[in-house]
C-alpha cells in the first residue's frame, strides 16, 4: 500500500490540493491518503476544507498572531518530523511555494521520504520577488523527487535547472479542477452590494512585498478611479493581516462605492469573480482561475511567475504605481474591443483534469520504483 501525506498550510494550497486529495481517495485500494494541515492560515483554511468535505488527519496549529517566517518554518519542521516518524509515508505531497511547502519538504528530505511537488517550476528569477515564495519553490524543486508542472514553460524552467525530464509531468493547474467543481454549487450569500449596478471591479491585494507604500499606491488608484467613473464600484475582501488592514481602512474606509468586506469563503469568492466586470489582484491563483470565467485580470505586481497568462492575453501586469493602474483600468472600462480581446482569450492553465493526471502519475511512479 502506498501512503501519501498531503500537506496543506494556506487557503490557496487547500483550494489547489482538495481536488488532488479527492482523486487520490478514489484509489483507496492502492493509496492511503493522509491529510495534514499546518494551520498557517487558520480560519481561511477551514472554510475550504468544509467546502470540499475534507477532514484533516493531523493539524499542527502553527498559527499565532504576527508570526514570523522563522517561527512558521521551525514549527512546521518540528511538527512534520514527529508525524513523519509516526506515519512512515511513501511520499509527502506539497503544493506551490508557501513556507509550509518548503518546511514540510525539508522535513521529508531529512528523513529520506520522497517528495512530490504540485505546481512545480514557476519562476520570476528574482529571489526577493515574490518574497519569500520565489526561494521557497526553488528550494523545494531541489528536494523533490517528482515534479508536477502546470505548464510547458514551468517544465522548461525545471529542465534548465537540471531536473531530469523523466521526473517532470506537465499536468495543468489543479486550481482549474477546483474551480469547475465549485461552479456546480449554488451560492446564496448576500455581500451587501448590488452586483447588478454598474461595473463591479473585484480586488484582492495582500502580498508581503506590497506592504506599505505599494499598497497605499494601489488604494489611492482606487480613490481616483471612483472619482472619475461613477459607473464603477469596487468590492475588496480585505485580508486579515494587520499590515493590510491598517493601510486599506485608512485610505479607503470613508470612500463611497468601495465595499470593504471580510474575507469570503471560496464558494463566495468564485461567485464574486463570476459576477465581476474585471479583477485586480496580486494573487497567483486568481491569474489562473479568472480566465476560465472570461474575466480580464490586471496584476498588481511588477513581476509574475505566470507569464503564460500575459502571453495568452488574459492577464496584464500593471505594477503598483497609481497612474498605471488607473490607465489600465480605464482602457478596459471604456474600450469594449480591448475588453473583449482579454475576456475571450483562452485559458493556458488547464482543462480540469490535472488531479487525474497527478494520481495516475503517483501510481505509476511507485509501480516502477
Amino acid at each position: 500500500m502506498i501512503k501519501i501525506i498531503v500537506v496543506i498550510g494556506t487557503r490557496p494550497e487547500a483550494i489547489k490540493m482538495s481536488p488532488v486529495i479527492r482523486e487520490l481517495k478514489k484509489h483507496s485500494h492502492a493509496i492511503e491518503t493522509v491529510v495534514l494541515i499546518t494551520g498557517q492560515h487558520r480560519e481561511m483554511l477551514d472554510q475550504v476544507l468544509d467546502l470540499f468535505s475534507l477532514t484533516p488527519d493531523y493539524d499542527l496549529q502553527v498559527m499565532t498572531e504576527n508570526q514570523s517566517l522563522v517561527s512558521v518554518t521551525s514549527k512546521v519542521l518540528h511538527g512534520m518530523d514527529r508525524i513523519l516518524k509516526r506515519e512512515k509515508p511513501s511520499m509527502v505531497l506539497v503544493q506551490g511555494d508557501t513556507t509550509t511547502t518548503f518546511a514540510a519538504s525539508l522535513a521529508a528530505f531529512y528523513l529520506k521520504v520522497r517528495i512530490g511537488h504540485v505546481e512545480a517550476g514557476l519562476r520570476t528569477n528574482n529571489k526577493y520577488y515574490p518574497f519569500p515564495e520565489e526561494i521557497n519553490r526553488t528550494l523545494v524543486s531541489s528536494l523533490a523527487d517528482i515534479h508536477f508542472a502546470p505548464t510547458e514553460r514551468a517544465c522548461s524552467n525545471l529542465i534548465a535547472e537540471g531536473v531530469p525530464k523523466e521526473r517532470i509531468l506537465v499536468t495543468g493547474n489543479t486550481v482549474i479542477d477546483a474551480l469547475f467543481y465549485i461552479l456546480t454549487k449554488e451560492c446564496e450569500r448576500d455581500f451587501g452590494v448590488d452586483l447588478n449596478r454598474g461595473k463591479t471591479i473585484l480586488v484582492t491585494a495582500h502580498r508581503r512585498e506590497n506592504f506599505g507604500r505599494p499598497l497605499e499606491n494601489i488604494c489611492r488608484a482606487f480613490v481616483f478611479l471612483l472619482e472619475r467613473h461613477p459607473e464603477i464600484q469596487i468590492v475588496y475582501p480585505v485580508h486579515p493581516n494587520p499590515n493590510v488592514q491598517k493601510v486599506v481602512k485608512r485610505v479607503l474606509g470613508e470612500i463611497d462605492r468601495i465595499y470593504l468586506i471580510d474575507p469570503v469563503d471560496y464558494l463566495s469568492f468564485v461567485h464574486l469573480m463570476n459576477r465581476s466586470y474585471l479583477i485586480l489582484t496580486d494573487s497567483g491563483g486568481i491569474q489562473e482561475e479568472a480566465p476560465s470565467l472570461g474575466k480580464p485580470v490586471l496584476v498588481l505586481r511588477n513581476e509574475t511567475e505566470r507569464p503564460e497568462g500575459i502571453e495568452a492575453g488574459t492577464v496584464r501586469l500593471v505594477g503598483t504605481e497609481a497612474r498605471k493602474i488607473v490607465e489600465s483600468v480605464e482602457v478596459l472600462i471604456s474600450d469594449d474591443s480591448h475588453y473583449q480581446k482579454m475576456s475571450q482569450a483562452s485559458n493556458p492553465y488547464g482543462d480540469g483534469r490535472s488531479s487525474i493526471r497527478i494520481a495516475r502519475a503517483i501510481l505509476d511512479y511507485f509501480s516502477n520504483s
